[in-house]
């Protein structure tokens, strides 16, 4: 980690320290979370009107607890429990495999993975859910947010408690933590130990847990000082990773929405980490380099249009999208506000999108498994933004399984199950 990283990290930490310090009881906490992705004012403005009794917000939070209820009893999970280590030997290290990839042969004795392997995109190979460190990881980030999520609004201290053990575990504690880099993400059995596309593996959620720090650093009961040292050095060594190692240069040239994910990742670490002027170039750079490029004049995304699981894929990129743009508003960036020379917008992409996400029509494109809600996040993000298409179109969205918790968190979830 650079000095630069260390004392911001330390900067970051005594303003956590003090503002809790100082914390009011939950029920009139005033504090706003330093929140990258999220809008920590809008987030303690409802709060206030959760308290004063908004029936709309009490619907939503009955939503938010069931998820958060059911991860209680759940985990905690960690790197050091799959049944083989990473291919550099230390269970430390983070393991995942390449989701669309199948063995080719029968396993043998001789060729106990079946040899060699093949892509079939679009099917997902159930051998990615065992033996390495996907799932639990997923389980890790979305736990940490709900329950992040529901002490904040609630006060309930057994959500802050298991949040807080979660992410000692994975992260913290020395027997168990993960090392902070992705070396051997989505590696294919006989071909290679890793691959930089695997970043998306983290880059696809981690920001939420990068919020879920934040909401815990406003006065989370059992979330301590070292607790909060020791995860913004965790961020601060991992941001190092991401820009500085060949995996993070490969997947911050990738045209497709690997690259959004990148840079939501990127920006998201380095906002949360102090260096504010590295996450608004890298909003400021995803015009040209990203919206210009990649989204037509009609608002279509040519590359993700030919997957076989393109609704999918439209949709995930905008997550990616819409979450770098909320980035941007605290760094003084409107991203949604960006035309590129054939018309070009984030608002484009969306509205692209509004016919199949509120059943008026069909999804022209091929897709092999249509799930409307995955667009219903994106379509929100864009009516927040100004989209009067979107806005007029949010009542006709179709509410995704536990329901509609944008109220509670506005900022895009991945709504649909596939990943990759």
């Amino acid at each position: 980690m650079s000095a630069r990283s260390r004392v911001c990290v330390a900067l970051l930490t005594a303003l956590a320290a003090f503002t809790t310090g100082f914390a009011a009881p939950v029920a009139a906490r005033t504090t706003v979370p330093h929140t990258a992705v999220l809008d920590g004012a809008r987030l303690q403005q409802t709060k206030v009107r959760l308290d004063r009794g908004d029936p709309q917000l009490r619907r939503a939070v009955r939503a938010l607890t069931a998820r958060a209820d059911k991860w209680l009893d759940q985990g905690p999970w960690t790197v050091v429990d799959k049944p083989r280590p990473a291919p550099g030997g230390d269970v430390h290290d983070y393991l995942s495999q390449a989701p669309y990839w199948w063995p080719s042969r029968t396993p043998t004795a001789d060729n106990p993975w079946g040899c060699p392997y093949v892509q079939r995109d679009g099917e997902r190979n159930p051998e990615v859910d065992s033996g390495t460190d996907r799932q639990d990881a997923e389980k890790t980030f979305d736990s940490a947010y709900d329950l992040s999520l529901a002490w904040y609004y609630t006060g309930d201290n057994r959500y802050a408690r298991k949040a807080g053990q979660v992410l000692r575990t994975w992260f913290l504690d020395p027997a168990t933590r993960m090392n902070p880099n992705l070396d051997h993400a989505q590696f294919i059995p006989c071909k290679y130990d890793g691959r930089a596309i695997g970043i998306i593996d983290f880059s696809q959620s981690y920001t939420s847990v990068v919020d879920a720090l934040a909401l815990l650093d406003t006065g989370a009961p059992g979330w301590s000082g070292k607790d909060r040292t020791g995860m913004a050095l965790w961020n601060a060594d991992f941001l190092g990773w991401l820009k500085d190692s060949d995996f993070g240069r490969q997947e911050g040239a990738a045209a497709n929405n690997h690259g959004t994910f990148y840079d939501l990742l990127l920006a998201g670490l380095a906002y949360a980490t102090g260096d504010r002027a590295l996450a608004r170039r890298t909003v400021l750079d995803a015009r040209s380099k990203r919206i210009a490029p990649q989204i037509a004049a009609d608002g279509s995304q040519p590359q993700e249009l030919t997957r076989t699981r393109s609704w999918h894929y439209s949709t995930f990129d905008l997550v990616a999208y819409t979450r770098l743009a909320a980035i941007g508003r605290h760094v003084g960036v409107d991203l949604w506000a960006y035309r590129g020379p054939d018309g070009q917008s984030l608002f484009r992409a969306v509205d692209y999108l509004l016919p199949a996400a509120t059943g008026a029509a069909a999804w022209p494109h091929p897709e092999l498994e249509f799930l409307r809600y995955a667009a219903t996040d994106v379509v929100h993000a864009a009516a927040d933004a100004g989209d009067a298409l979107a806005r007029t179109a949010v009542p006709a969205l179709e509410a995704p399984p536990g329901g509609d918790l944008w109220a509670l968190r506005p900022a895009a979830e991945q709504l649909d199950s596939i990943t990759g």
